[in-house]
């Protein structure tokens, strides 16, 4: 049935919101905002539009929905999440799966009947990456987790405020290393007051806030004033201070006149593009962070930085500044949203001289490079790939590949592990554990077998898409194994290779094992599909590796403590957390482990004496 664009465009209304257009098969072509919904949907079909992507677009439509929403800025946020979730086939598509990076303060109130110290008193600086909640306040986000930690090493190292987790310093009884080495003013024993340790959390906030300057005034002043009274040991300090500020202020400023801007450049390819952020804040440069948005072939780079803007700034406050070489689509729509979601006023600028493109011009340059490493890397892949369909015989190039491997510590804590790729590379998200019970231990056979039908009972039901190739890490017993597992399940038409190290277990001499033939295959050591095979398995098994390692560990613990006589597994649960793991309570004295809650004097001895 052919779209009727005249009737339906004259019942539109001309309120914000967002349009969805689908094709005849019910396929989500786009998704787009629209301050005015009747001029924007309009525009589609009452003039030509002069690009062959929305001509070619427009053709497909059989249908489109609308949603109404009370304010342009609902109609933002609303595409950008209907574009994270359904990636239609003509909007830029951003796929950023990583939780960013933030440094915390925390923000507890401080207890008055705690025993002193009270960690809530001395509020602690450290990494954060997830959710974020009240009282504790966050700065960020940063580009990388390597920025969250310079940074917090310069604070530390400038303010000495604590790094040190809640359990660790409610039962420290001499200052710790970081004291030592000067990174720590040690107020778990009580060196400085609350009210000096506050003072320092204030200045450090200031700077984190982008107040250097104010906060370096403040500073020479408190050591004039400390001078003029004759507390010399106290003005040293506030000069070394001072001196430290100055140090880290002028090894990162990179334009001073930029104090807090994202810089923004794209390297264009016909349908996988880079988009590049650089951070700026206080004129330091905070390292970047590469994408490569999908998007239709040829796209506008109006549409495309429009679209990824929408997309980027979504679950984060935009900065002061956002540079960008070429203004985007909606810049005017998009300033007044972001300014109202990071409640300050929010520029979008495209600087012709000064420091500015400086800046531009060398995010540009990060961007082309890593455009020109993802394409080579893509290159690879798909060489690797198009080897794989070969050498097994398929009709097209693999498109999604799964591994399982086993790791155990003599049949202990067994961990199956499977990984999986794409053409693109590794899909962590996808990455799945399995902790193997009801097996006996050192039976890697049956442990496969568990494994493989736990997954695949869930791509049965459709929860998980079918790979085109299911690689196992083993010889011709765990193949039979894993076969035996799909056979059961109805699903023996799944391409399936075992992956057996070679004579001295080498690289380069694996050999693999097909369910239809009896001889192992042996590819060349250069082969690029035997390096794909390679890769995965290595992959699952550092992924094996790293469970099973947790679940031992884990295991062990609480084996140690479930050994000691009354102490059940609420207890042991609230020892461990209250004291911060076995090595603390293995330290701790008797006084200490009686502060636990439920833990009364005579169990606390008991304790004491099975460690000691």
């Amino acid at each position: 049935m052919t779209f009727d664009s005249r009737a339906f465009i004259q019942q539109l209304t001309t309120q914000p919101g967002v349009y969805r257009m689908y094709g005849v098969r019910e396929e989500l072509l786009y998704v787009g905002k629209a301050r005015n919904l009747k001029k924007r949907v309009a525009s589609y079909f009452l003039r030509a539009s002069g690009s062959p992507r929305i001509e070619a677009m427009v053709a497909q439509i059989a249908r489109i929905e609308v949603t109404v929403t009370l304010t342009e800025d609902e109609a933002l946020i609303l595409e950008a999440n209907l574009i994270k979730q359904y990636a239609p086939r003509y909007n830029v598509s951003l796929r950023d799966d990583k939780s960013y990076p933030f440094l915390q303060i925390t923000g507890e109130k401080p207890d008055p009947s705690a025993p002193a110290p009270d960690p809530n008193a001395y509020p602690r600086i450290g990494f954060h990456r997830g959710a974020r909640a009240a009282p504790h306040t966050y700065f960020g986000p940063y580009p990388s987790a390597s920025a969250v930690r310079e940074t917090l090493l310069s604070l530390q190292k400038l303010f000495r405020l604590r790094p040190c987790s809640d359990s660790f310093f409610a039962h420290r009884t001499r200052p710790c290393l970081q004291h030592q080495i000067g990174r720590c003013s040690a107020p778990c024993v009580q060196l400085i007051s609350p009210q000096d340790y506050a003072r320092d959390v204030a200045n450090a906030r200031r700077l984190l806030e982008g107040r250097g300057e104010e906060l370096a005034k403040d500073l020479g002043t408190a050591m004039e004033r400390a001078s003029a009274a004759l507390d010399y040991e106290h003005a040293a300090r506030l000069r070394d201070q001072l001196a430290a500020l100055r140090r880290l202020q002028s090894d990162r400023i990179v334009a001073p006149e930029v104090r807090d801007a994202d810089v923004i450049a794209v390297a264009p390819h016909s349908s996988r593009s880079c988009v590049t952020v650089l951070s700026v804040r206080e004129g330091r440069n905070l390292g970047h962070r590469s994408f490569f948005p999908s998007h239709p072939p040829q796209v506008e780079l109006p549409v495309l930085l429009g679209d990824f803007l929408g997309q980027y700034y979504l679950e984060r406050k935009a900065p002061g500044e956002i540079l960008v070489a070429e203004m985007p689509e909606e810049s005017q729509w998009l300033t007044a949203s972001l300014s109202h979601a990071a409640a300050r006023k929010v520029q979008i600028l495209a600087p012709q001289r000064g420091a500015k493109v400086q800046l531009l011009r060398m995010a540009a340059m990060t961007a082309t490079q890593a455009l020109s490493a993802h394409l080579a890397a893509n290159a690879s892949m798909r060489a690797r790939l198009d080897e794989l369909q070969r050498v097994l015989g398929m009709d097209e190039p693999p498109a999604r590949m799964e591994c399982f491997d086993i790791s155990h510590t003599m049949g202990e804590a067994a961990v199956a592990s499977c990984v999986v790729f794409n053409a693109e590379g590794p899909m962590k998200s996808a990455y799945r554990r399995f902790n193997i019970e009801g097996v006996e231990p050192g039976d890697d056979y049956g442990a496969i077998r568990q494994a493989v039908s736990r997954r695949f009972a869930r791509v049965k039901s459709g929860e998980v898409a079918v790979p085109d190739i299911l690689f196992i890490d083993g010889g011709k017993g765990q193949l039979a194994s894993a076969l035996e597992a799909l056979q059961e399940l109805g699903m023996a038409q799944v391409r399936m290779v075992a992956v057996a190290k070679g004579a001295g277990r080498r690289p380069g001499l694996e050999q693999l094992f097909l369910p239809e033939q009896a001889e192992a295959l042996v590819l060349p050591p250069d082969s690029p599909g035997l390096h794909l095979i390679q890769q995965l398995r290595d992959e699952a098994h550092r992924f094996a590796i790293f469970g099973h390692r947790g679940r031992r560990d884990k295991a062990r613990v609480q084996s140690t403590l479930e050994a000691i006589e009354g102490l059940g597994p609420v207890r042991r649960r609230s020892l461990l957390r209250e004291l911060g793991g076995l090595a603390q309570v293995r330290r701790a004295g008797v006084s200490d482990l009686q502060r636990v809650p439920g833990i009364s004097h005579e169990l606390a001895e008991r304790i004491y004496r099975h460690f000691h």
